[in-house]
């Protein structure tokens, strides 16, 4: 019974003791490992500090090249900016003289052009007066003409009423009676400024052909020069009548389609194969050429 309490016990203690090796193992190898990833790590470190350190002295090297470009460019444009302040100076400083030149001369042309135009101006000056002297004694003798011509206007219109009172009003060879009858050149000229009719002065030979006066044809026949008398043919409306031995300043009257009022005409001068006379058509009428 003792005996089998004691094997008991001594298996006990082995186990443990059994355990405890393998656990004192574990951590040995644990210990080893962790040594090994430490040894591993510091490996690593060192590595990278030496890389960093390699790249901060590539950088510095860098830096200073860089810093030592840097500067060379920045005396090089602090050189380039005092030569172009320089040039700025000098540029200003005859640009300056330019203008000051320039200025100098526009004054003196300034000058002779005011002179000029002082002298333009006195001169016109001269000549408006001239001239208003001038139009004055213009103004006179046209004040002089207009009188005359009033005087003349005057006259003349006395004249004219006084040759349209002495104008004779007959019966034409129709029975109608006509209107003033002129028997000259004077006498048609006062009835053309009456104005109650249109007048057509005509010269008239004789022809094979009828010819125009006014809106009419006439053909004249034969003339009488001892008696004055004289015989036409006169055309209107495609018609033809015939004023056979009529005489000097004798109305000869027609009608026509288009006038309620009889067309005249008057015979001032019989000579051989001629007459010269007018024709007179109411004024309501307007002669077709």
């Amino acid at each position: 019974m003792s005996d089998l309490h004691y094997s008991g016990s001594s298996d006990s203690s082995g186990l443990k003791t059994a355990i405890l090796f393998g656990a004192v193992i574990a951590l040995l190898a644990a210990n080893v490992y962790l040594y090994i990833q430490v040894d591993q790590t510091r490996t690593d470190m060192a590595a990278l500090r030496d890389s960093i350190a390699n790249e901060v002295s590539g950088l510095r090297d860098a830096s200073n090249v860089t810093s030592a470009s840097a500067r060379k460019t920045v005396e090089e444009l602090k050189t380039q900016l005092d030569a172009a302040r320089q040039q700025a100076n000098q540029a200003a400083s005859t640009a300056k003289a330019e203008a000051l030149a320039r200025a100098e001369s526009l004054a003196k042309q300034l000058a002779e052009e005011q002179r000029r135009q002082a002298q333009q101006v006195s001169s016109q000056i001269s000549e408006v007066k001239e001239t208003a002297q001038s139009a004055n004694a213009r103004i006179d003798t046209v004040s002089t003409d207009v009188t005359a011509v009033r005087s003349e206007v005057t006259n003349a219109k006395s004249t004219i009423e006084k040759t349209i009172a002495d104008l004779r009003q007959v019966t034409g060879d129709l029975g109608v009676q006509s209107g003033y009858i002129a028997t000259n050149a004077k006498e048609l000229a006062a009835l053309k400024r009456l104005g109650e009719r249109n007048y057509f002065e005509f010269n008239l030979a004789k022809s094979k052909r009828p010819v125009k006066v006014g809106d009419i044809t006439m053909q004249l026949k034969r003339t009488d020069t001892k008696r004055n008398r004289f015989t036409v043919d006169i055309y209107a409306d495609d018609k033809r009548v015939e004023k056979k031995d009529r005489t000097l300043n004798e109305p000869v009257q027609f009608y026509v389609a288009k006038a309620r009022q009889p067309y005249e005409l008057v015979v001032n001068e019989v000579k051989k194969d001629v007459i010269v006379g007018y024709l007179a058509t109411p004024k309501d009428q307007v002669a077709r050429n």
